[in-house]
């Protein structure tokens, strides 16, 4: 009889360490949400972008290794990290010092009790809500991962001139449904792409035609203009919603029916069948949007996290604690 006991024990122990919850932090670290909020806002109202630029870094971290602050590690000569992959150079600086910031407050109130992974999954949550979108529960005791390799980065996010059914496949292996990628690209509802990323659309088109016909014309122009140069200036880059840029609404939807989608992946969702009729939806009904992205996001947040002696708690963002120590 000890051995099913003994099992039933570690079960136990294993339920406890996995289970996060929104007031993880209520009596190690109370001033938590406190701390993250006003450093968020602070940084918010100084740097605008920064709403936009923390949650991409939040969904590029997820969807590698899991919800672990993988992405946060700097390379160094040993070892060359998550946020030296390719497609991870344009993430916004103003997101790795807004974590910078947080975890400094909060190893000075509450010294290795707070995971960088559950500051930037609180961080994101609060900018969202700040630029105007929904607010969401955000579930707490992730552990900050071990691991954290370019390498590993390929081929776990999506690119701007995939197919829809690559990127539908990409996001079914990870285990999200059509509804839930669709509405999670509505997160471009804020920020911008750097050129590099749609000039194909301007530019190389097709050998008769350069510039993409169903590409809203005055749009066009517009971004030729602005990415004239891009090749030798490769921080050139657009707002992703041209009309609201800085508020998080559906009118990303809208203008995907107009021809103001930038990306070729944005464009791609109001032509394909399997994704028309949410963009259709999500473009009437901003209340039936941001129900389910702020589901989605839920679902992002939990993904592949690293609790118990699957991970530790950082002393700072961008290092191992067996590198910082």
């Amino acid at each position: 009889m000890a051995l099913p006991v003994f099992f039933l024990l570690l079960l136990s122990i294993s339920f406890t360490e996995s289970k996060l919850t929104v007031d993880y932090y209520k009596n190690t670290c109370p001033e938590f949400q406190r701390i993250v909020r006003e450093t968020v806002t602070l940084k918010q109202s100084a740097q605008p972008t920064t709403a936009a630029g923390t949650l991409r870094v939040f969904f590029h971290d997820c969807m590698v290794e899991g919800c672990d602050a993988s992405i946060l590690i700097a390379s160094n000569h040993f070892n060359v990290a998550e946020r030296d992959a390719e497609i991870n150079h344009s993430l916004s600086a103003d997101a790795f010092d807004l974590v910078t910031r947080a975890k400094t407050a909060l190893e000075l109130t509450c010294p290795g009790i707070v995971s960088c992974a559950d500051i930037l999954a609180e961080a994101a949550r609060d900018l969202v809500t700040m630029a105007g979108g929904p607010y969401y529960k955000v579930r707490l005791g992730r552990k900050d991962g071990f691991v954290s390799k370019a390498s590993r980065v390929e081929g776990n996010l999506a690119r701007a001139n995939q197919t829809m059914d690559s990127i539908i496949n990409l996001f079914a292996a990870k285990g999200f449904t059509v509804e839930e990628m669709v509405a999670l690209t509505g997160a471009h509802t804020i920020g911008f792409s750097h050129c590099k990323e749609f000039t194909d659309r301007l530019f190389h088109y097709s050998k008769t035609t350069p510039t993409d016909p169903e590409l809203h014309p005055k749009l066009a122009e517009g971004l030729k203009r602005t990415c004239a140069n891009y090749t030798t200036d490769t921080t050139m880059s657009a707002f992703n919603d041209v009309i609201t840029p800085g508020k998080f609404d559906n009118v990303y939807y809208q203008n995907l029916k107009r021809g103001l989608g930038l990306l070729s992946s944005d464009h791609a969702l109001v032509k394909d069948p399997r994704t028309r009729p949410l963009v259709e939806l999500y473009s009437t009904n901003q209340a039936a949007f941001f129900k389910a992205f702020a589901r989605a996001m839920e679902k992002v947040s939990i993904h592949e996290i690293k609790t118990g002696r699957k991970g530790e708690v950082r002393h700072r963002c961008d290092a191992f604690n067996s590198i910082s120590a």
